[in-house]
């Protein structure tokens, strides 16, 4: 009987068409200096390679109607270029305000569902470079891709300090590094550590050559060459300053200048700041005999570093008193660091470093000549270790023992104005109380007495609310 032959062996089936994902990268931005940054990292190339590059703009005033978004001023023309698209964060999810808005939990599925559809992004893969992590916009955008890789770019001071708030570790653990500015040359930032985030410098080349690019598209502005530029801040919206104060102290500012032979003044205020702080500037200034130019233009502080070439650089603790010195060698000196430091509330205020930093490598235009920076004070990362230990002290438990170095060698009658004795208290940090009383935290005796003490304190309250 015949054998029957053997069945063919089934085709293999065809494999499957492997798509592959293209890659978008989305950098969100609330201020021109900070799209500067992120255009002057492109330009280095400091990003991987992606198929699509879209710049989300976030416009954070408390009032965003009235004032007007960075991709509305002069020079963001020439940043436009290196992305391909721009968004509005604020059309997004209006009416809510940036600063103010988070998704639920539940809502996150949804909410990325329409932003694909929205800003199209398909299956897109998606890499999200953002500022200030700790807060909303942020915060928000980052929640809303939760399987989205996460870098983080700082375009200001607060980099050198510690993280504001305490990020779940679904949040912290997806970024990949730090990117910013070198400021403080030497001093490493603080910000994201606790997640072993490493730090990485924008090169400087590249971001004063983006400047230029601001400087050239600015429109003309009348300006004299040299003299003295004054950097506006508008603290009594944080609070920390009152109004009259704040005014004050961009007198003080004028006072100064004058003092140091500058007779021709340009104040730079605050976009945000009330016009009557110019008038009173410029009574001021007559009254002293120099002239006052008060320039309405939104232009970045470094436009007016290539257009004037100012002789001296004054302010509080701005970013760009840094930018002046470290970027474009020119002298700067602060004003009022020393009020702040006493104001700032509570401790934890994440303007603290800033203001040490300021206080800390900027000569007092009050107190001496201004010139050239300082050089860096005996340890200036051992004083930030120190501080921002003290601000946020159960987010960076390790670095107790570096804070506790420091302040054991370096604490004096000037380095305790960065450090207040309650806190010091609270975290029996060395110079909590006097050296003649040292002895007291540690004797079991006193610590007995103490607590009998305070049993009877409640006792006696106790009595008295029942009576």
């Amino acid at each position: 009987m015949p054998v029957p032959a053997p069945a063919p062996a089934p085709a293999p089936a065809p494999e499957k068409a492997v798509r592959h994902r293209s890659r978008t990268q989305i950098f969100l931005t609330s201020t021109l200096y900070g799209a500067a940054t992120l255009a002057a990292a492109l330009d280095a190339e400091v990003f991987e390679p992606a198929g699509r590059r879209l710049l989300l703009v976030a416009n954070n005033a408390a009032t965003p109607e009235t004032t007007p978004a960075l991709d509305g001023m002069p020079g963001f023309e020439r940043l436009r270029e290196r992305f391909d698209a721009v968004l509005s964060w604020n059309e997004t999810i209006r009416p809510f305000h940036p600063g103010g808005w988070s998704p639920r939990a539940d809502d996150v599925p949804l909410w990325e569902r329409y932003l694909r559809l929205l800003w199209g992004l398909g299956e897109d893969e998606v890499t999200l470079v953002v500022e200030s992590i700790q807060v909303s916009p942020a915060l928000a955008l980052v929640q809303l891709f939760p399987g989205a890789p996460v870098e983080v770019y700082a375009d200001g001071l607060m980099s050198y300090g510690p993280t504001r708030n305490k990020l779940g570790p679904l949040v912290g653990t997806r970024v990949s590094r730090l990117l910013h500015l070198d400021l403080v040359p030497g001093l490493r930032p603080l910000l994201l550590t606790e997640f072993g985030v490493p730090a990485q410098t924008v090169p400087t080349d590249a971001f004063t050559k983006v400047l230029s690019e601001l400087t050239d598209a600015a429109p003309a502005l009348d300006v004299p060459e040299g003299g003295a530029l004054l950097l506006g801040q508008y603290l009594s919206a944080l609070n920390i300053l009152t109004p009259q104060e704040e005014e004050e102290l961009h007198v003080r500012m004028v006072r100064g200048a004058v003092r140091h032979g500058h007779r021709e003044v340009v104040f730079k205020p605050h976009p945000s700041a009330p016009a009557r702080w110019s008038r009173l500037l410029e009574q001021e200034a007559e009254r002293l005999g120099a002239t006052l130019t008060v320039l309405d233009e939104p232009v970045l502080a470094e436009v007016l570093y290539e257009r004037m070439r100012p002789a001296l650089v004054v302010g509080c603790f701005s970013t760009a008193l840094l930018t002046a010195t470290a970027f474009y060698g020119l002298p700067a000196a602060r004003v009022g660091t020393g009020l702040l430091l006493e104001r700032l509330t509570p401790y934890q205020n994440s303007n603290r470093v800033p203001v040490t930093i300021a206080d800390a490598l900027l000569p007092d235009l009050e107190a001496g000549q201004a010139g050239p920076p300082k050089p860096p004070c005996e340890d200036i990362n051992g004083l930030v270790t120190a501080v921002g230990y003290a601000m946020q002290h159960q987010i960076y438990a390790s670095l107790r023992p570096a804070a506790e170095r420091y302040l054991a060698r370096h604490l004096n009658d000037h380095t305790r104005r960065y450090f207040k004795r309650r806190r010091l208290t609270a975290l029996a940090l060395p110079g909590a109380v006097p050296v003649q009383f040292s002895f007291i935290p540690r004797n079991a005796a006193v610590r007995r007495v103490a607590r009998r003490a305070r049993a009877v304190q409640r006792r006696l309250k106790k009595r008295a609310a029942a009576g």
